[in-house]
């Protein structure tokens, strides 16, 4: 199985691209439209700015691709900030939209919770839902790694498929048809990553 990986100069390539390997897929570095096509599935990561992202998208003429490829059907990824670039807004962004697949709003952590932004480092996923494939056999209390500042506030409460804690319970983890989001690094979450991009080669 072959699953793209879209290269727009901000995301953490070369880490999701082994674990995809790993995972027995056949990853595919690629920022051109035509080859995305030729992939089964495809994985948006992301790090940085959301407004610089969305900018880098649109100059590579890959926002009008990747709407073709989550209208195709294909089981599509967004991780950290390719999450966040799923929804319709962020409270980062200066000029920028989202791409709009996920209604809602991406907010930033408050800094009257008490806790140190941004949220970095290891923590708990707490409500995790029976139904969602990316999260097959991932129990409630399992640690994940995060790197962000910014998390999700999603208009439906429906395609939230996990959540962690972290002075509020924000979404960590969405799914909408073939759309699947996590806020947290699987890449860099060890075998509990690892199982989770499995699931998405192998079950979504």
């Amino acid at each position: 199985m072959k699953i793209a990986i879209i290269d727009y100069g901000m995301g953490n390539i070369h880490s999701v691209s082994k674990a995809i390997e790993l995972c027995g897929a056949k990853p595919l570095v690629t920022g051109k439209k035509a080859q995305l096509d030729s992939c089964e599935k495809v994985v948006l990561p992301g790090v940085g700015a959301f407004d610089d992202a969305m900018a880098e998208l649109e100059k590579l003429g890959l926002v009008s691709a990747v709407k073709k490829q989550v209208e195709s059907g294909k089981p599509f990824l967004g991780i950290c900030l390719g999450m966040q670039l799923l929804f319709e807004s962020s409270q980062e962004a200066k000029s920028k939209a989202g791409l709009g697949f996920l209604k809602g709003q991406v907010v930033k952590f408050s800094a009257s919770l008490g806790q140190k932004i941004p949220h970095m480092g290891w923590n708990n996923l707490e409500y995790i839902s029976g139904s969602c494939a990316l999260l097959k056999g991932i129990k409630a209390n399992e640690q994940v790694y995060f790197c962000h500042s910014y998390y999700p506030e999603a208009s439906d409460k429906n395609i939230v498929a996990a959540t962690c804690d972290y002075g509020l319970e924000f979404a960590c983890a969405v799914a909408k048809d073939n759309i699947y989001g996590v806020q947290f690094h699987p890449e860099k979450s060890q075998s509990v990553g690892l199982k989770i991009i499995r699931n998405f080669v192998e079950s979504c």
